[in-house]
């Protein structure tokens, strides 16, 4: 790698987990014994490699993506944010058990997350909830209309 590569270092086994095994999860009991068993070392490596990628913040979390209004509810929200406060407010976001994810945009409405929870009811809860602890103006976004989109990405060498 160059010196002046910004992208992070991995080792073999980390680019293996982070982008052979982006489809196609082993759906077993015991999932990280079976990728161990295919890249050739055991359950515990795998899930301390796991660990470290986490507290790396490479990945944020390791789990399904289930089809929408399969298990629960959805939605798409916009926070419009200060520029000053936009850090703040998005790792007080992050912090909601019920948001998967957050980014920011180019555009008045500059924080978007997802929010996933049981009900909509619960959705309407957490979205009150983040409107009034960020004295942001919020945007909902449900989805109307469900298209499949593709994710998984190779990784760079």
């Amino acid at each position: 790698m160059h010196t002046n590569d910004k992208r992070p270092e991995l080792s073999r086994l980390e680019y293996r987990l982070l982008n052979d095994f982006q489809r196609d999860f082993p759906l077993t009991s015991r999932p990280f014994l079976a990728i161990a068993e295919e890249l050739g070392t055991d359950e515990e490596t795998i899930l301390k490699t796991l660990e470290g990628l986490v507290e790396r913040k490479m990945i944020s979390r390791l789990g399904p993506v289930f089809r929408p209004r399969r298990l629960g509810a959805s939605t798409l929200a916009a926070l419009a944010v200060p520029e000053d406060q936009l850090e703040t407010v998005a790792a007080m976001v992050s912090a909601y058990p019920a948001v998967n994810h957050n980014y920011e945009r180019e555009h008045l409405f500059n924080l978007w997350f997802v929010v996933t929870a049981a009900s909509e009811e619960e959705i309407e809860k957490v979205l009150n909830d983040i409107r009034d602890r960020s004295r942001c103006r919020l945007l909902n976004l449900p989805m109307e209309d469900a298209y499949h989109i593709d994710l998984g990405f190779p990784l760079w060498c």
